[in-house]
């Protein structure tokens, strides 16, 4: 919920195409760049961009920076690992997503609209919603083991009490920006619904869990523009496969790092000897302070002080960690509460005013809603097999704002406010310096 770093505006180049994007795009296009990838699993099938060389790009420098643009002049965005990077020890998954756990879906709906000065309750809009399914089947009846863990509490996710009084996730997590948490409250209740017409009557009341970021410095957050129709689309359509990550979804108006943010994903495999167990992570970076970025422990954010916005303030992340590892309410909180590791990794403190909220749940086992027997089983990973479990997430994390960063296009947004783009060819010729890379300084050569 805090507010996020205020950057330094710029011109806006004018003009929009609309870009209607169907599976075959996606199939051709490299996976996440910006806009043009939205046929991907969880990525919107339609977003809006500005029309020109680059998708809303600045025309004049920030505190001195060289002009910046987006996807069109920075080239295609690349996934951390794309570029050699490697991190933590442990193998990804298939996609190196959270849906490499078996089920488990993403939905998002992308809102892309309008330039210039901001008009409270019209735009500009760069804003979004993103659906987590933990499971393809019923949900609500067969609920899945969950908990979740705060490490700073200038932020909300909504339903959390129920998760841990009770010990399990029955609706969709739906994540979005601060001021749009009622509306995709409703766009939950509305779904369920419809789903479940006896809710409400013969069947129990609906709780949705729903988590926020502050996105008021590139969008209208008094406009309220997400829906709660935006909020079914994206739970309607969830899908398993690719996560497009970046500037998509309820990280369309997101900064990580004092650099544009959003959307990001990973995930781990372990091997057969540790379970075979596979961790996804998806998060919605919008928290840190570029002097204290780190890839792979190298302080890269020291080493890019222009592309800076003008204040700095605190931000926020929520993380969400699926596994396939069966385990209960209480390892579960103990595994979500190792996701900051993973977070401090990449250089964030949880500062005082940061929402920095972590939900974790497992597809290992299935909760009854109405069970009829007295009692109902489950099966949990022994505490001294939990290790590998906590690495696994841990590395998952750090790559998944990695992700979030690497994948992201410039955006400019309301009164010409800009987030930048981590230039990638910088970011590898940082760590070919200090190497991390080929070509680079040898081991100890700083």
């Amino acid at each position: 919920m805090a507010r996020q770093n205020r950057p330094a505006g710029c011109g806006i180049i004018a003009g929009r195409l609309i870009i209607y994007i169907g599976t075959i795009l996606a199939e051709a296009a490299p996976t996440g760049q910006g806009g043009t990838v939205a046929a991907l699993a969880g990525a919107p099938t339609e977003t809006e961009v500005v029309s020109g060389p680059s998708p809303r790009a600045c025309s004049e420098p920030a505190s001195g920076a060289p002009a910046a643009s987006g996807a069109g002049a920075e080239g295609p965005r690349r996934r951390v690992r794309d570029l050699g990077i490697v991190i933590g020890r442990l193998a990804p998954g298939p996609l190196n997503a959270i849906t490499d756990v078996k089920g488990v879906r993403v939905g998002q709906v992308t809102l892309d609209r309008g330039d210039g000065k901001l008009q409270p309750g019209k735009g500009p809009v760069r804003t979004g919603v993103t659906a987590i399914l933990p499971h393809g089947g019923d949900l609500w009846r067969e609920k899945v083991p969950a908990a979740t863990w705060v490490m700073n509490g200038t932020g909300e996710m909504t339903g959390s009490i129920w998760i841990d009084t009770q010990g399990a996730l029955e609706v969709p997590i739906l994540l979005t920006n601060t001021m749009n948490i009622g509306r995709v409250m409703d766009g939950v209740v509305q779904y369920m619904m419809k789903r479940y017409p006896d809710i409400g009557i013969g069947d129990d009341v609906v709780a949705p869990t729903v988590a926020e970021c502050d996105d008021s410095t590139l969008n209208d957050a008094r406009g309220l523009h997400v829906s709660a129709d935006d909020t079914v689309r994206a739970i309607e359509e969830a899908r398993e496969g690719p996560v497009a990550e970046g500037a998509v979804g309820a990280g369309t108006g997101m900064m990580s790092y004092q650099f544009k943010g959003g959307i990001g994903t990973a995930s781990r495999v372990l091997p057969k000897e540790d379970g075979g167990f596979t961790v996804g992570v998806l998060v919605n970076a919008n928290m840190g302070r570029r002097s204290d970025l780190r890839v792979d422990g190298v302080p890269v954010g020291r080493e890019i002080s222009e592309l800076m916005p003008r204040e700095s303030v605190d931000g926020s992340i929520i993380i969400v960690v699926a596994t396939d590892a069966p385990l209960d309410h209480l390892k579960l909180k103990r595994l979500a509460s190792k996701a900051g590791l993973g977070l401090a990794r990449t250089g964030t403190i949880s500062n005082h005013g940061s929402g920095d909220i972590v939900l974790a749940f497992s597809t290992g086992n299935r909760v009854p809603h109405y069970p009829k027997p007295l009692t109902y089983k489950l099966t949990v990973v022994a505490d001294d097999h939990l290790d590998p479990i906590f690495r696994a997430e841990e590395e998952a994390t750090e790559e998944a704002i990695l992700n979030a960063l690497t994948m992201a296009t410039t955006t400019a947004g309301r009164d010409g406010n800009t987030a930048y783009a981590l230039p990638l060819d910088r970011l590898v010729g940082i760590m070919r310096k200090y190497g991390r890379l080929p070509g680079g300084a040898p081991e100890g050569a700083r």
